[in-house]
């Protein structure tokens, strides 16, 4: 059998035992640049923490998925009042909705190529006029295995990324930090 979490369901406790704040503050300054209540989907929300709190700290309307079943479960349980889907970004209905914002901590990485390509297009399409996308990724192109679940997670590249992001009505892609230098990449869609 699959498993569409790429690993995360088995690593799930781990994950969430160790999970520190790291993109908490870009994730913080990119909910102020959205309206209040705006609609927002937090793709790969895991269990929520600590984005999807920064998210209703800043009084957006938030939506998830998750493909793990034990990330959505501890989700759920955290965050009752927010709906979410056990599905994976790949196929989601993404609730039959358009957002205002879209925050994918975390994914896009762990995809084959192809596939990153597939979310990301179906992500921007998610999109509202003049929503705004924000996802994690290395700037450079690379490959390596991820530390707990021990597969191997790929980054196209921010040149690639911005490429990718552009084709999909996407205003100019930049990148941005957080504090302990993992780097994230913005857009809003035209």
């Amino acid at each position: 059998m699959e498993d569409r979490s790429n690993g995360w369901d088995e690593a799930a406790e781990e994950f969430m035992h160790l999970r520190s704040d790291a993109g908490a503050d870009v994730v913080r300054r990119w909910a102020r640049s959205l309206p209040k209540g705006a609609s927002v989907l937090d793709v790969a929300c895991g269990h929520g923490e600590p984005l999807t709190r920064v998210l209703l700290e800043e009084s957006l309307d938030v939506f998830a998925i998750d493909a793990s079943p034990r990330m959505a479960a501890a989700f759920e349980a955290r965050f009752p009042d927010v709906p979410i889907a056990c599905e994976p970004a790949e196929d989601s209905s993404f609730f039959g909705k358009r957002y205002g914002g879209i925050l994918a901590v975390g994914l896009v990485f762990l995809l084959g190529e192809e596939t990153q390509r597939l979310v990301l297009q179906r992500l921007t399409g998610a999109l509202k006029p003049q929503g705004r996308l924000l996802f994690s990724a290395p700037e450079q192109a690379c490959q390596w295995n991820d530390l707990q679940t021990g597969r191997v997670s790929r980054s196209l590249g921010f040149p690639a990324y911005r490429d990718i992001l552009t084709a999909e009505g996407m205003d100019e892609a930049s990148q941005v930090r957080d504090r302990n230098d993992n780097a994230y990449i913005e857009a809003a869609k035209l």
